[in-house]
């Protein structure tokens, strides 16, 4: 630990930021962000300059979903600090590890009266880990570690800290930074382990259910192991998608809905469901009931107990070191009887091909999942903004890879899809990353466009246009609601790109999406697809009646 005598507040929060290696520091700053802008200036830490603060903040917490480090962003006091109450929500719910930082007015002596103040800390602390005012330089490398230190640990989110303007010009002396210490996320009970493979062993269709959280590089071994060990099939919620291949032979598919797609037919028949990684925060692929199928609740915390979650058995550790645990010790039951659970596996995987050929125009939904799917290499990465689209590209695109399909399904936040686009081309610039976007989404948050053209990045962004807010009109049509208050108009979506520098084509019929995006490719920088939609085939696809139907299998 290196001793430093005298130094600048916001020189020091800058090297407590690169002591913990970070690499890009997203946002907009403002006149109480000056002292710490100055120091950033000559820093090694990248400042991506965005248009919005939402946008900082999404691309933020996407560098750490994507990394599992914490991403930082940057705002000022007032407007620019309530800008990130969505992301830093997006990041809570999500378990994304995020720094926000803030600027404030000076706390030492009144410089504007109570001009632009307001509470930010008591604002961010019902949807942070931790928040935190600066009010003593010295205590900057401590504040910066322990937030970095409750971002990144189980279960991840944002934390806050907020740096007045009369703070960050003052010195500190005889400071030190704090490096990191060696941890190890504690190991499961032996003996619930054995409880645990007793209940698999008593059950006749168990099923394994991978959720977000198991989305990191070791358990993604250790699950894989285990379904070879114990040949039990599996389904992921829409934020597990790709954690284990969507071409493993025992793979059901995605839980795009909660109830009454074709995977439900599955689920509904399972006895005991092995839920790993998976919390009720990302809304829930099933449903418990009183004297209804079992749970064992496999997850770095203990389960929140809710009116639909109430599991039986809890194996809390590591879940990694939880799922090797079990493979070592388990062995493949007589009694399981998988077959209806490879039967609906086959439906699953038929319906998942319906459309994928369809030629109408406007394209529906099935073609332009398939289309995309053509196109993108087993390691692209496709970043979802919220819409109807969505559940399709959860339902029917298959994913090879884990962090291939950036969705949010725990915030559900309309506007996040082009911020989490550019920061998955910041951290993996050599894979293809295309953004897909509804048009009301894509309007939420479409000036990064200029960001992304800045910044020099090869990013194809999909617009899918139905003019108008498709999702809540099917809900408020399944409502048995008449038609009202969702539809809107929308710009020239080429020429909007290319103003912006980028490039710019409207699909004008079917068949044309694939070309087009080898093309955009080929070509480098940013490409915007207009794609018209037609979401007619919503009604047809998750009607109960269908569920009704294949469940008879």
């Amino acid at each position: 630990m290196n001793q430093i005598a005298q130094i600048k507040s916001s020189d020091l929060f800058i090297k407590a930021l690169e002591n913990e290696g970070v690499e890009y520091i997203f946002g907009v700053p403002g006149e109480e962000n000056l002292d710490f802008l100055e120091s950033l200036r000559t820093s090694n830490i990248k400042l991506i300059l965005t248009r919005h603060e939402q946008g900082a903040g999404f691309m933020a917490a996407t560098y750490g979903r994507l990394t599992g480090r914490t991403g930082v962003c940057l705002a000022t006091l007032g407007p620019g600090a309530t800008n990130f109450v969505t992301p830093a929500a997006y990041a809570k719910l999500g378990a994304m590890p995020m720094m926000m930082i803030t600027g404030q007015k000076p706390i030492t002596k009144s410089k504007q009266g109570r001009f632009q103040i307001v509470d930010v800390v008591a604002m961010m602390k019902p949807i942070t880990k931790f928040a935190r005012q600066i009010v003593y330089p010295s205590t900057i490398p401590a504040l910066v570690r322990e937030a970095f230190r409750i971002a990144e640990e189980e279960r991840p989110g944002p934390v806050h800290l907020e740096l007045p303007e009369d703070i960050a010009e003052l010195d500190a002396h005889d400071v030190h930074l704090f490096d990191r210490s060696l941890t190890r996320r504690p190991d499961c009970d032996a003996g619930m382990v054995d409880r645990a493979i007793e209940m698999i062993g008593n059950a006749k269709r168990p099923l394994l259910l991978i959720g977000a959280g198991a989305n990191r590089k070791r358990i993604v071994e250790a699950l894989g192991a285990f379904v070879d060990k114990t040949g039990i099939p599996f389904f992921n919620t829409q934020m597990g998608k790709g954690v284990l291949g969507g071409y493993h032979p025992l793979y059901m598919g995605t839980a795009a809905l909660s109830e009454g797609d074709y995977l439900h037919c599955a689920i509904d028949r399972a006895d005991l469901i092995i839920n790993t990684g998976h919390d009720v925060i990302e809304k829930p692929p099933f449903f418990m009931e009183a004297g209804g199928k079992k749970v064992i609740h496999v997850n770095f915390n203990t389960a929140e107990v809710d009116d639909v979650y109430f599991p039986q058995l809890e194996l809390i550790g590591d879940i990694a070191s939880t799922l090797k645990q079990l493979t070592e010790k388990i062995k493949p039951s007589p009694s399981h009887d998988f077959t209806h659970f490879m039967e609906v596996r086959n439906e699953v995987s038929k319906h998942m091909l319906e459309g994928s050929g369809d030629p109408r125009f406007p394209i529906v939904p099935q073609r332009i999942v398939a289309d995309v799917r053509n196109v993108m290499p087993s390691n692209g990465i496709i970043a979802l903004d919220n819409g109807m689209y969505k559940i399709w590209f959860a339902r029917n695109y298959q994913a090879h890879e884990p962090n291939t399909v950036l969705l949010d399904n725990a915030l559900a936040t309309m506007g996040a899809g082009l911020p989490a686009a550019i920061a998955a081309k910041c951290v993996h610039p050599s894979r293809k990353v295309v953004a897909i976007c509804g048009d009301g989404g894509f309007m939420m948050n479409s000036q990064e466009t200029e960001t992304a053209v800045r910044l020099g990045l090869d990013l194809v962004v999909i617009v899918l246009r139905d003019n108008g807010y498709g999702m809540i009109k099917w809900k408020q049509a399944s409502a048995g609601f008449p038609l009202f208050g969702l539809d809107f108009g929308n710009p020239d979506f080429v020429q909007y790109a290319v103003s912006y520098g980028a490039k710019g084509v409207r699909i004008e019929r079917t068949g044309q999406l694939e070309a087009e995006l080898e093309s955009a490719f080929a070509q480098g920088g940013v490409h915007l697809i207009e794609v018209p939609v037609d979401y007619s085939e919503n009604e047809a696809v998750f009607l109960e009646a269908l569920k009704q139907k294949t469940c008879v299998l």
